[in-house]
C-alpha cells in the first residue's frame, strides 16, 4: 500500500516541477531565450515546443490513456532531464543542473512504482526490475 502513496506522490511532484516549467516558459520567454542562449541554443523556436511537451508529457503520464503512450512519456521525459542536466553541466553551472536530478528521482520512483497503484501494468517495470 506504501508504494501507491509513493507513486502518487511521485508522479504529483514530477508533473508539478513540469508545469511549473511549462508556465516559465509562457510567461517569461524573454529569460528562458537568454537562458537557452546561456546553454548555447540559439534555437527561439524551441520555446513553444517546450511548452506543449511539458504540459502533454506529464498529462499522458497522469491520464494514462494507454500504457504505451504513458511509456513513452516517461522515456521522453527521462531523455530530457538527462540532457538538461548534462547541458547545464557542460557550462560549468552544477547548481543549476539540480532540478534535473531532482525531477530524474521523481521519474525513476514514479515510474518503478506504477504499476502497483495502476490497474493495467507497464510490460517494461516488470521487465526493468527483473534485470
Amino acid at each position: 500500500m506504501s508504494a501507491y502513496y509513493v507513486y502518487w506522490v511521485s508522479t504529483a511532484l514530477l508533473s508539478l516541477l513540469y508545469l511549473a516549467s511549462a508556465f516559465i516558459y509562457a510567461t517569461k520567454s524573454e529569460w528562458v531565450r537568454r537562458a537557452l542562449a546561456d546553454l548555447g541554443y540559439q534555437a527561439a523556436y524551441l520555446i513553444p515546443l517546450m511548452i506543449i511537451v511539458k504540459v502533454l508529457g506529464p498529462a499522458a503520464i497522469l491520464t494514462r490513456v494507454s500504457v504505451p503512450l504513458s511509456d513513452l512519456a516517461y522515456a521522453g521525459i527521462f531523455f530530457h532531464l538527462i540532457l538538461s542536466g548534462l547541458s547545464h553541466l557542460g557550462v560549468r553551472k552544477p547548481a543549476a543542473a539540480l532540478p534535473a536530478v531532482i525531477g530524474l528521482a521523481l521519474l525513476v520512483t514514479s515510474f518503478v512504482t506504477q504499476n502497483e497503484a495502476r490497474e493495467v501494468p507497464s510490460p517494461y517495470v516488470q521487465s526493468m526490475l527483473r534485470h
